[in-house]
């Protein structure tokens, strides 16, 4: 079963589907999102990367406290 571990590794969502035969990337992404565990762990590692959040803690909370608008 090509389709968990392909997402898992970051594998583009579309070529994915295309390469499933489905003609909706969003059906692919929503028949096998439940299987990449470690989606949320690189979102947060890509984000805490381009805003220079260097030495954030895993839990990805920055220890800072929000600020009312």
């Amino acid at each position: 079963m090509p389709e968990p571990p392909a997402l898992d590794a970051g594998e583009n969502i579309k070529a994915l589907a295309e390469y499933l035969g489905h003609s909706d990337p969003g059906f692919t992404f929503r028949t096998y999102t439940h299987l990449m565990p470690n989606s949320q762990d690189r979102a947060r590692k890509a984000i805490d990367s381009a805003s220079g959040a260097a030495g954030a803690d895993d839990d990805g909370d920055d220890g800072s406290v929000p600020v009312a608008a």
